[in-house]
């Protein structure tokens, strides 16, 4: 009986890892295929949403009734660039420099951010080849 379920469980090992396997996750995307690099603005306005998540951090701001998006680095590169969880709070005032979607929309790749007095958040801005 024992050796009976002992086969039965090794036979189904493979369809269940299958099935209990995680989907792939999104792929990472080249900096060129989403944002224009002559295409570098600023914006500045309120912080309505900070996510220090993997693959790519995010800030929301508000500017003048408008919501951007800046995609950040990942958070093992904001770390050693000085960031943390806290870095951003909502109602925050900030000011951000990156560059604009290719498709125009309000979303930008973060090269940099300033607090509400003018002070850098982090210790160094990012490139376009940064991970």
């Amino acid at each position: 009986m024992q050796a009976d379920r002992l086969k039965i469980i090794l036979a189904l090992a493979p369809v269940l890892a299958t099935l209990l396997a995680p989907l792939p996750g999104a792929a990472h995307h080249s900096f060129a295929v989403y944002f224009d690099p002559a295409r570098e603005i600023t914006i500045s306005g309120t912080v309505t949403g900070f996510r220090f998540t993997n693959p790519h951090g995010l800030v929301v701001v508000t500017v003048e009734g408008v919501e951007w998006r800046a995609e950040t680095n990942a958070p093992v590169v904001l770390q050693r660039r000085g960031w943390t969880r806290t870095s951003l709070r909502p109602g925050q005032q900030v000011t951000i420099s990156g560059w604009q979607a290719r498709d125009g929309s309000h979303y930008l790749r973060l090269r940099e951010a300033r607090d509400g007095q003018g002070r850098p958040v982090g210790s160094a801005a990012f490139g376009q080849s940064d991970g």
